[in-house]
């Protein structure tokens, strides 16, 4: 049974910071690419960044680029999320997902698994 679990997620003032952890468990975490997900209120869920299978290489979002960072330790099969700077708007549910194969990471369609998800709310 894949899963994946979410934590480091709650309330933080606008400025902060947090870093969201993913640990997973019933796949070879070493052959996925991960991502980072988030989805707020009558929105859609949206890309915040991904990594490759070695974490040498990284992709964002715009909206985060430069103040989000994405990594990733195989030998504790686990990706992280550190998040600087946050803003109300970072304001949203984030889920970790794990995709097998090459090429389009950003997608939410080209992930095979997906965690619980976790809040991070972000106040003024």
């Amino acid at each position: 049974q894949v899963q994946l679990v979410e934590s480091g997620g709650g309330l933080m003032q606008a400025g902060g910071s947090l870093r969201l952890s993913c640990a997973a468990s019933g796949l070879i975490f070493s052959s996925y690419a991960m991502g980072w997900f988030r989805q707020a209120p009558g929105k859609e869920r949206e890309f915040v960044a991904t990594i490759n299978w070695s974490g040498g290489s990284t992709y964002y979002a715009d909206s985060v680029k430069g103040r989000f960072t994405i990594s990733r330790d195989n030998a504790k099969n686990t990706v992280y999320l550190q998040m600087s700077s946050l803003k109300p708007e970072d304001t949203a549910v984030y889920y970790c997902a794990a995709a097998s194969g090459r090429g389009d990471y950003q997608r939410v369609e080209r992930y095979n698994y997906w965690g619980q998800g976790t809040q991070v709310t972000i106040s003024s």
